[in-house]
C-alpha cells in the first residue's frame, strides 16, 4: 500500500469514507474545519452525502436520523461546537445508535481560541451530557494512528451500538505526516435494530423516552453491563521504555509525542523515564498503570490542561505511588526540553528520596 502525505484533519476525513461512512453532518469551526471540507469534496464520490448544516445542534440531529437506519455516519467540531452536541450524543447513548464524532480541542473554556488544547478530557470521558451514559474515546497521537484508529472506531460503534469520540487537538489536525491507508470497505453488515420503514415491514420506533421509572431502571443497567463489556475488552494504550524505568511519565495524544521526545533527551544522561500512552482514554487503562505504580516511586502527569487525566491516574494507583502534574492550558504547546527539565527534576528527588 502506498503512503500519502496528508493533514490529520484530513486522514479523519478519508479514513472514514474508506470505513463505510455514508453520512457526514457538520457545522465549521476551526481548527478542524479541513475535516468538513474533505468530506464535501470526496464522500459522494464514494456513494455518500454531505451536509453543511445551519448549526450544530441540527448536525448532531441529522446524525442521530441517519444512524436509526443503520447507515455509518460521523460528525465533527472542536470544543465548543461539541458542547452544543451534547444533548444529542445523550440521545444517541439513549437509542443505543453507534456514530463517531470527533473533536479537534482548542483552548477553552468558552470561545477560547484555535490553539491545541485538551481541556476536554472531562467532557469526552465522563460522556458529557445528562444521563449516566458512557462513550468510548479514542486519542490518536499521529496522523497514522488517526487513520487507524478513525477505523476502529466505527467498528467499535457498530459492536457495541454506541457512539465513539475521537479525540484530537489543532496541533493534529493541522499537521501533516506519511499515512497508509486500509482498503475501502462498504458496511454490508445487516442490523436487524435499524428502521427500514413502513413500507418495508417494519414499523418499529426508537425511543429514549421511558416515563416507567422500573423499565427506565432495566434500560439504565443494561447500558451498564454493555459499559463493563467495553472495559473488559477495548482497553488500548502504548507502553514506552518502561521496563527499566525508575519513573514513569503519563501522556496521550500531542503531549505524548512531546514527552516521548524529552524521554529520548534523559535517557542520554542515564536517567531511567518511560511513558505510558493511553490510547483508549474511556475505557482508561487503569490496570498498566496501577501494575507499574507497584515498581516505581514517581508517576509525572503530562497535560495541555490544568489537571483532568491526572484524576484517573490517582484513581488507578490509590495512593500507592508518588504523582507530580505538570500542565500547560490555554493553547500553550510546550517543549520536549520544558518536559525533560521536570522529569530531570522529579528524577533526583527520587533518588534522594530512595536513599
Amino acid at each position: 500500500m502506498n503512503k500519502v502525505f496528508m493533514s490529520g484533519n484530513h486522514a479523519f476525513a478519508e479514513a472514514a469514507i474508506r470505513a463505510g461512512c455514508k453520512c457526514y453532518f457538520g457545522y465549521p469551526i476551526t481548527p478542524q474545519n479541513e475535516l468538513g471540507e474533505y468530506m464535501a469534496g470526496n464522500i459522494r464520490n464514494a456513494g455518500g452525502v454531505f451536509i453543511q448544516s445551519e448549526s450544530e445542534t441540527a448536525a448532531i440531529n441529522m446524525l442521530i436520523g441517519a444512524s436509526a437506519t443503520g447507515v455509518r455516519s460521523m460528525t465533527s467540531s472542536s470544543s465548543p461546537g461539541i458542547s452544543l452536541k451534547q444533548e444529542g450524543i445523550s440521545f444517541l447513548a439513549g437509542f443505543e445508535l453507534p456514530a463517531v464524532i470527533v473533536n479537534v480541542m482548542r483552548g477553552g473554556p468558552g470561545l477560547g481560541n484555535i490553539a491545541p488544547a485538551q481541556g476536554d478530557y472531562f467532557q469526552a470521558t465522563r460522556g458529557g451530557g445528562h444521563g449516566d451514559y458512557r462513550t468510548p474515546v479514542f486519542a490518536p497521537a499521529s496522523v497514522q494512528e488517526i487513520a487507524d484508529l478513525t477505523r476502529k472506531a466505527f467498528d467499535v460503534a457498530d459492536k457495541y451500538r454506541t457512539p465513539v469520540m475521537i479525540l484530537g487537538d489543532g496541533m493534529m489536525g493541522q499537521m501533516k505526516e506519511p499515512v497508509v491507508f486500509p482498503d475501502k470497505i462498504e458496511d454490508t453488515v445487516e442490523k436487524e435494530w435499524a428502521l427500514k420503514g413502513r413500507g418495508n415491514g417494519n414499523s418499529r420506533y426508537l425511543a429514549s423516552l421511558i416515563l416507567d421509572t422500573s423499565e427506565m431502571e432495566r434500560h439504565n443497567w443494561k447500558l451498564y453491563r454493555k459499559y463493563q463489556e467495553i472495559e473488559a475488552n477495548e482497553v488500548s494504550y502504548e507502553s514506552y521504555m518502561v521496563d527499566d524505568a525508575d519513573v514513569v511519565a503519563i501522556a496521550y495524544g500531542t503531549t505524548a509525542r512531546i514527552a516521548k521526545g524529552a524521554i529520548k533527551r534523559v535517557r542520554k544522561d542515564g536517567i531511567k523515564v518511560g511513558l505510558i500512552r493511553p490510547i483508549t482514554l474511556w475505557p482508561f487503562p487503569s490496570k498498566i498503570i496501577k501494575d507499574i505504580a507497584q515498581r516505581v516511586r514517581k508517576l509525572i502527569v503530562f497535560e495541555m490542561s490544568t489537571g483532568q487525566m491526572v484524576e484517573d491516574v490517582r484513581l488507578a494507583v490509590e495512593g500507592s505511588v508518588d504523582i507530580h502534574f505538570h500542565g500547560r492550558p490555554g493553547g500553550v504547546i510546550p517543549t520536549p526540553v520544558e518536559f525533560a527539565r521536570i522529569m530531570y527534576r522529579e528524577y533526583q528527588k527520587q533518588k534522594k528520596g530512595s536513599l
